[in-house]
């Protein structure tokens, strides 16, 4: 993953889904990108599935909600 841009896959747009964070402007979220890994056996399987998606989107999905995770830990440290 690019250190520079880590998240230059991760788009939002306020008239798709809610303006949740998706994947390259597909209707597939992240949200949906981590229940889909957490419920298929490989990311081989999941990728077939989804043939529009590929392993540096899977990569970028699970660092996005990791580094959004460490953001709200912060703020709760800070309160």
């Amino acid at each position: 993953m690019n250190l520079k841009k880590p998240f230059d896959r991760i788009t939002i747009e306020a008239g798709k889904l809610g303006g949740k964070p998706c994947i390259r402007g597909y209707r597939i979220s992240v949200e949906d990108v981590l229940f889909y890994l957490a419920s298929y056996r490989t990311h081989a399987e999941l990728l077939a599935a989804f043939p529009c998606l590929e392993e540096e989107d899977l990569q970028q999905a699970l660092a996005y909600a990791a580094a959004n995770l460490r953001r709200r830990a912060k703020k709760l440290k800070a309160a």
